[in-house]
């Protein structure tokens, strides 16, 4: 991994509500959808930050939020010192260089009626000051070199390359630009565990080699552990736990978490006997109507009154070298659950 240095991106109380609305003709608002609730974090150069969390905690919206595809009810997103949700136009277009996405699924993230060099050479068409019409072919057959792909097969269709290789046309488009930051969205999960592997390494190579920043969003919490620095914690549309990843996986103080790395598959048949299981009760809460006080608590074995009553801060607890979000945090041996 790349050397860590200044603070690239900065999220400060960031909140995302989606309304909910009854009426036809006459729409009035009744509820909201509270899919990201108050995040906050910072990401450095070249450094990742994994976030992980279970299907409908607000990871893909805080992806999006980050993208400035969806602004923000509230809150800032600052790369490099600018406020993404205060940029409009021009500066925007010009501030979006620095953040690129590597979508989830290959196979629906490119254009089947493009070749490969018009996919990754659209980035050019957009901000045509980057690179002049005559150089772009050129740097298009640069960038497949560097994602292990034939520069040759530029005039090729994305139906014409395998699964790993489409994510791997993905990486290169979102390389086009230079940017600080790629915000990875599931980007394996399509994918080959085989396959996995060999893109994770290129994600880590391109790192070292470009000094890049990532935000890797995953539910596969061995993935994340292996190429992450950092690892954030969501439920409910909140950050719960966030530290160093050997943190994260060998002391997790959030019972959330703990729950989540006690249900990773382990191959060791001994240490796989040996691991308490820890099953949650219940169904996630509704974003619409969360409970009082900590979200979690309605699945928590540690719950009491005050749990009800006073929502937890994300910060570092007694005894705890990083910030969990629970009034009863406590380092937790999960017998390397997802080593």
């Amino acid at each position: 991994m790349a050397p860590q240095g200044d603070v690239v991106l900065e999220v400060r109380d960031l909140v995302k509500h989606f309304p909910l609305t009854q009426g036809v003709v006459v729409k009035r608002q009744v509820g909201a959808i509270k899919a990201v609730d108050g995040v906050n974090f910072e990401l450095r150069r070249g450094e990742t930050l994994g976030i992980v969390g279970e299907s409908g905690c607000g990871k893909s919206t805080l992806a999006k939020l980050l993208m400035a595809l969806e602004r923000p009810t509230s809150g800032s997103v600052k790369i490099n010192g600018q406020d993404m949700s205060k940029l409009r136009g021009k500066e925007l277009k010009a501030m979006r260089r620095n953040i690129q996405m590597v979508m989830q699924d290959p196979y629906t993230s490119l254009n089947p009626r493009m070749t490969v060099g018009d996919i990754i050479g659209e980035p050019y068409e957009i901000h045509s000051e980057v690179a002049p019409k005559g150089d772009r072919r050129k740097k298009v057959q640069e960038l497949l070199e560097v994602v292990g792909l034939d520069p040759d097969h530029i005039n090729r269709y994305p139906h014409q390359f395998s699964g790993g290789q489409r994510q791997r046309i993905g990486i290169a488009r979102g390389l086009a630009l230079r940017p600080d930051i790629i915000v990875c969205d599931e980007p394996v999960s399509a994918l080959d565990v085989s396959i996995q592997a060999q893109v994770i390494n290129l994600l880590e190579r391109l790192q070292n080699e470009f000094n890049l920043s990532y935000i890797f969003i995953a539910h596969d919490l061995s993935v994340v552990r292996h190429i992450s620095d950092r690892v954030a914690v969501m439920y409910l549309g909140k950050i719960v736990e966030l530290g160093r990843d050997n943190e994260i996986y060998d002391g997790p103080t959030h019972p959330y978490t703990q729950a989540l790395l006690s249900a990773v598959p382990v191959p060791n048949p001994e240490e796989r006997d040996s691991r308490e299981r820890i099953v949650l009760a219940g169904d996630p809460p509704s974003p619409a109507n969360p409970p009082s006080g900590c979200r979690f608590r309605t699945r928590c074995w540690k719950a009491q009154d005050i749990c009800a009553e006073e929502e937890p801060l994300l910060q570092i607890r007694p005894g705890s070298a990083h910030p969990s979000a629970c009034h009863f945090a406590e380092a937790h041996d999960v017998v390397h659950a997802a080593g």
